[in-house]
């Protein structure tokens, strides 16, 4: 019972499929297809850099890459990108850096559609980046319950209470 209740709580942050995502007028979906780049990488390859400048938005459609970043002299595991995901969406509709390094575990291949072709999809049909303005905020969201869960697991494993509210 208190399992079905917490997967209810996460529902509203759960993904939405891609193909939901960037839906959009003919015209708008002409430009991204048309800028849309295959990438194809090898195992230990590195994607892009942390801080480095953000040439696009990036799907996985197929391998296992790592998000990692540098913070305080001390390298971070984020988490897997696997098919599906769309990878970097902060630096994507944002800031244009990369806030991680992106590297690949497996052989695989990935969509990359420019920043450019992305900016004049958004000038086209601007209900295309606040979708993926929504997708960024359940993403964010994701990791505070998964952060959330990972601390509270550890605080009754260790016999800690949870701070008062």
């Amino acid at each position: 019972m208190e399992k079905e209740a917490r997967s209810r709580r996460v529902d509203p942050v759960a993904a939405h499929p891609l193909s939901e995502l960037l839906a959009c007028p003919t015209d708008t979906v002409s430009v991204l297809t048309a800028s849309a780049q295959s990438v194809a990488f090898e195992a230990g390859e590195t994607i892009f850099r942390q801080a480095s400048p953000c040439e696009g938005l990036y799907v996985v459609v197929q391998g296992r890459l790592l998000r990692r970043t540098d913070r305080l002299e001390t390298r971070v595991t984020l988490g897997l990108a696997r098919p599906g995901d769309l990878v970097e969406l902060a630096a994507a509709l944002g800031e244009p850096r990369h806030t991680y390094s992106l590297v690949a575990q497996t052989p695989g291949m990935l969509l990359h559609l420019p920043i450019e072709a992305l900016h004049r999809a958004f000038d086209n049909y601007p209900p295309l980046r606040m979708r993926l303005l929504e997708e960024l905020a359940r993403e964010v969201s994701r990791g505070y319950a998964l952060c959330t869960q990972a601390w509270w697991g550890r605080s009754r494993r260790s016999g800690s209470r949870a701070p008062a509210a």
